[in-house]
């Protein structure tokens, strides 16, 4: 990756992703480019400066003559911020995506991050510091059941809306501004979505050359209204207007129960509720709106003793 300079002359740096290119080398005459992104991962906004003596076209000089990010093929490491288009002038606020940490739940471990146990094992309550799997009898913050999935355990949840107190949350969020759709982006070696309330998985929409599979969710049990409008409740994290929430978890693969070649090949050992030199791997997976292309990164580790 490097950067091009944007001092002079406007820049259209544009490339085919790895995916791309793959289906332009086939040959056949089927390739077509139906789809392109725009993003500004490399701007900051903060260099707008509105008291620049010299007048408001120097204003934001700055940021247009900064260097931008030379193009790119790797799709799962550019274009977090995606540029869109809304219609409203007026808007004061975009809305967010946010981890949910408040509902009990949906919490995070002491490491800020959710861990999956990969294993039978791994899922059975912990009789002592070095027997057993992870859990322990009562609360198990941030660990979720990863190969039975039981319909009553811990699930990952995120919520979407204006994050401000600028404006009351029983105002209602405009349609143009909710999602009603996500993307959720994992690792296919390590892991896979499945349903909050059941052990059924979500229909996998596609596995790039990465090995990044993304999932669409759209409706009941993964995608619902929020419709709790009161200020003080208490397990909300969106101070404003509130849109959807997503809720879902996450289900671990079948060679990563049956085998620990890849905790020896990508991970390490780590100590989880007093249970020391447990294999873990951790990575990230990305949650996508697909109304507003607003984007959020969670740490997940997937864990087997």
């Amino acid at each position: 990756m490097a950067f091009l300079d944007n001092s002079g002359d406007i820049i259209l740096d544009a490339v085919l992703t790895d995916l791309g290119r793959e289906r332009l080398a086939r040959g056949d005459g089927s390739f077509q480019i139906a789809k392109f992104a725009f993003g500004d991962d490399e701007v900051n906004y903060e260099n707008y400066d509105p008291n620049d003596a010299s007048g408001s076209a120097y204003y934001d000089l700055s940021i247009l003559q900064a260097p931008v990010f030379e193009a790119f093929t790797d799709n799962g490491a550019t274009m977090k911020s995606k540029l869109i288009s809304i219609a409203n002038p007026n808007l004061l606020y975009l809305p967010i995506i946010k981890a949910n940490v408040l509902d009990l739940s949906a919490q995070q471990d002491t490491n800020n991050m959710y861990v999956i146990a990969s294993s039978t094992d791994t899922e059975k309550v912990k009789t002592s510091a070095s027997a057993g799997g992870i859990f322990v009898a009562g609360s198990n913050q941030g660990l979720i059941k990863g190969v039975s999935l039981p319909a009553d355990a811990n699930y990952i949840r995120a919520d979407q809306g204006l994050d401000t107190i600028a404006i009351a949350p029983s105002v209602v969020l405009p349609n143009e501004l909710q999602e009603t759709q996500y993307s959720i982006e994992i690792d296919d070696r390590f892991g896979f979505i499945a349903s909050p309330n059941s052990n059924t998985a979500a229909n996998l929409s596609f596995v790039d050359d990465d090995f990044i599979a993304t999932y669409i969710v759209n409706t009941t049990p993964y995608v619902t209204p929020n419709l709790l409008d009161i200020e003080s409740q208490s397990d909300q994290v969106i101070a404003g207007p509130r849109g959807t929430i997503l809720k879902f978890r996450i289900g671990a693969q079948m060679n990563l129960q049956q085998s620990s070649y890849y905790f020896d090949t990508f991970g390490t050992t780590a100590t989880i509720n007093s249970r020391t030199g447990v294999n873990v791997i951790d990575s990230v997976i990305r949650i996508s709106g697909m109304t507003t292309g607003y984007s959020l990164d969670l740490t997940v580790r997937f864990a087997k003793v």
